[in-house]
């Protein structure tokens, strides 16, 4: 009876710290750290909401649903937390002879909500109690100073995916956004678009790998996504490189290389498996060489100067596109991206297991 009661010690306390790690992964570790407890938390999630939306038609009612996917996991992870606290300080008050497994839990879940209904006379136990107590404290704390940094790295995303639809139509196209430059800023402008692009790169792969269930979180207008707008200027800056008759930039190909970067360091967080050095044509692209030469036929009708070997563009853009054709795919897939050229309009369906990742259906 011994072993039996010092191993549920051990499993009641190797659950709250088990608890607590996820906690301090989701909250307060500053890097990318994958926690199991979240993982399963969302994607069971993700399970429910694919249920009505089958019976959902038509993108708006299905957007709207899904505006609430991101902030219920959220607040998901609260309770979720809680309940493992109590069911792992459970488990130790029985193991030091606290009471009944029934008075165990009640006194558990009156030292975690700071009730303060049930108490022990046990020294012992009264030191697990005010753990609790505390820890259950501190992960309130934890949940209200992380929603302001959340709502904040949102604010800053937004604002770039707004200010494209102003350059690249809605939904953003890439062709539309050099024909709008050519006519009316001039194509050497897009060097400082390029640059601001980059750092918005940097910062979405940090925010969304630290943060990953702002990966989640839609745009305010529907029609509206950071991944197809990102897809967008990715695209504008390859076909700019490839195809436009322009002086090459070291800009535009930073840009490529801080969104593809970004788009994989957040793909891995999700389990998604990609080409880790691709090279076309051994690794084909999501765009056929008819959607270029039409792309390439609209931008030569709006005055777009193009370079005159259509060959080598298209060596040239397949060989940028490569790098982040399948992840920007994949985001699109997960995050149900709305209706865009060249990125959601071929995104495949995906199935999310809870514990194993992103896969193609």
């Amino acid at each position: 009876m011994e072993l039996l009661r010092l191993a549920v010690f051990g499993a009641g306390a190797a659950l709250v710290l088990g608890t607590c790690y996820s906690a301090l992964s989701t909250f307060v570790v500053p890097r990318a750290v994958q926690s199991v407890l979240n993982r399963v938390v969302f994607r069971l999630l993700r399970h429910a909401f694919e249920i009505p939306l089958k019976f959902l038609r038509g993108f708006e009612r299905r957007d709207a649903l899904m505006a609430y996917y991101a902030p219920v996991g959220l607040m998901l992870l609260l309770p979720s937390w809680y309940v493992l606290v109590a069911l792992g300080y459970t488990g130790m008050y029985w193991a030091l002879g606290a009471g009944s497994w029934m008075l165990d839990f009640r006194l558990s879940g009156s030292s975690l909500l700071t009730l303060g209904f049930a108490s022990s006379e046990a020294f012992p136990v009264n030191l697990l109690m005010f753990s609790e107590a505390t820890l259950g404290l501190i992960l309130v704390a934890l949940l209200i100073s992380y929603l302001p940094t959340m709502y904040a790295a949102f604010a800053r995303r937004e604002q770039a995916v707004n200010l494209l639809e102003v350059r690249a139509g809605d939904p953003p196209s890439a062709i539309e956004m050099l024909l709008r430059y050519n006519r009316i800023h001039g194509l050497e402008r897009l060097n400082e678009y390029w640059v601001f692009w980059e750092d918005w790169f940097a910062d979405v792969e940090q925010t969304h790998t630290v943060l990953p269930a702002l990966v989640f979180f839609r745009s305010v207008r529907g029609r509206s996504s950071w991944v197809t707008a990102a897809g967008t200027v990715l695209d504008a800056a390859a076909l700019t490189l490839a195809a436009l008759d322009v002086p090459p930039t070291a800009s535009a190909q930073l840009c490529i290389r801080a969104g593809f970067i970004a788009f994989r360091r957040i793909s891995d967080y999700f389990a998604v498996d990609y080409p880790l050095d691709p090279h076309y044509p051994q690794d084909p692209i999501s765009v056929t060489r008819a959607e270029f030469e039409a792309a390439l036929d609209r931008l030569a009708a709006g005055g777009v100067p193009l370079k005159p070997d259509r060959d080598q563009a298209w060596l040239s853009y397949a060989g940028w596109r490569v790098n982040y054709d399948v992840v920007l795919l994949a985001l699109c897939s997960l995050t149900m991206a709305p209706p865009a050229p060249w990125s959601s309009d071929r995104a495949p369906r995906t199935v999310l297991s809870p514990l194993i990742g992103w896969k193609k259906k």
